[in-house]
């Protein structure tokens, strides 16, 4: 299955949290968009990787996915080296998207800019035919580099250099969010608290978005950064 944009996440939930808005924006412009997640949260103080694949799947649905898979390396201890770029470039292969999204190029968590270093590097070395994959067949992978890839903006303010506008999905996104029930702000869990789960949290993710969408004239919007320059013919692409 080709895909328009495969987004890449260190632990379920980033792509919720950081860009699941702009993904259900281009999956209602009838584009193919799938989410390959690195780990599956297992560090987390709350809830369980197996919950935490439910509520991925019920997150999923809400954004009209093509795909979404999990790559299962450790949570908190995977590396950007030779064995973990393998793993990615088969997927990267596999969905051969023209767009690639990755968590942010830094961050308060050491494993999103570890595994946005992980993906960037992967989608270069991606595009070399001299480097093998095979596929769940066991067949041999073309070589594919998506045209362009960008950085979504977590928790550390980043100055952003592209918004998307995002108002017309904002309450879709926060159903993204509010799948991963185990994570975040409810008043009848009894879990340990943690940075991400009180209220004020998820008035920090509106607060970011406003900021975001201010920045271009519209209520709510998310943030990118990018690897290379942004061509464009005329400048009115950029309007």
């Amino acid at each position: 299955m080709k895909l328009d944009i495969l987004a890449f996440a260190s632990h379920p939930d980033d792509i919720e949290l950081g860009c699941s808005g702009t993904l259900i924006a281009h999956v209602a412009d009838g584009k193919k968009v799938g989410i390959v997640d690195l780990t599956q949260g297992e560090l987390g103080t709350r809830g369980t990787p197996e919950t935490r694949i439910e509520e991925a799947e019920a997150a999923s649905k809400i954004m009209g996915l093509a795909a979404r898979e999990n790559l299962g390396f450790a949570d908190g201890f995977f590396q950007n080296d030779k064995e973990h770029q393998l793993k990615v470039i088969e997927k990267i292969r596999k969905y051969k998207p023209e767009l690639v999204i990755m968590n942010a190029v830094y961050d308060r968590h050491p494993d999103h800019k570890r595994g946005a270093d992980l993906v960037s590097e992967s989608c270069f070395k991606s595009g070399l035919k001299m480097i093998k994959t095979q596929d769940e067949k066991g067949e041999d992978q073309e070589a594919w580099r998506p045209k362009a890839v960008y950085h979504y903006i977590q928790d550390r303010f980043i100055s952003p250099d592209v918004v998307v506008d995002v108002t017309a999905h904002w309450g879709k996104k926060m159903e993204t969010i509010r799948a991963f029930k185990s994570q975040f702000y409810n008043p009848d869990d009894s879990s340990p608290n943690t940075y991400i789960s009180s209220p004020e949290f998820l008035e920090f993710i509106e607060a970011r978005a406003k900021e975001m969408g201010h920045s271009i004239g519209v209520t709510y919007g998310e943030g990118f950064t990018k690897e290379r320059n942004i061509g464009v013919k005329s400048f009115f692409d950029l309007i």
